[in-house]
């Protein structure tokens, strides 16, 4: 996989001046993921599935890598269990983008190529219940 190179910083951390108290209390409730429901509902998102990344991310998917654009965005999934918090993370990080660019997203294709490859229903139901219990 090569890093992802020529993106314009939209990564954020926990510490990000750019977001306000509102913005930590819906990020950190997840009230601002309520409109993708709707997205669910009408069949452009799944419940689970690899998350949409931001953009310019997909884009710089190649060979067999692609194959996580093969199939609907979810709300929830195994990277996003794993990274859950992702912001605190990268909070930590000296270069949070080079970071989240060369550790953290390459991460994330790998398990959504996982996840495609031994998808179950049993499997979408357990991540769906660990995303409500922790």
């Amino acid at each position: 996989m090569k890093k992802v190179e020529g993106i314009k910083t939209t990564i954020t951390s926990s510490n990000d001046i750019r977001i306000t108290k509102s913005g930590k209390f819906f990020r950190d409730t997840k009230i601002d993921e309520l409109p993708q429901l709707w997205n669910v509902f009408i069949g452009d998102m799944s419940f689970v599935g690899p998350r949409p990344d931001v953009e310019g991310y997909a884009d710089k998917l190649e060979g067999d890598d692609r194959i996580v654009l093969s199939i609907r965005p979810g709300i929830t999934g195994p990277a996003s269990l794993k990274y859950k918090n992702e912001e605190e993370i990268l909070s930590k990080q000296a270069n949070p983008k080079e970071y989240n660019d060369n550790v953290i997203w390459p991460d994330k294709v790998k398990i959504n190529i996982e996840y495609i490859k031994n998808w179950s229903l049993l499997k979408d139901i357990q991540y769906i219940v660990k995303t409500f219990t922790g």
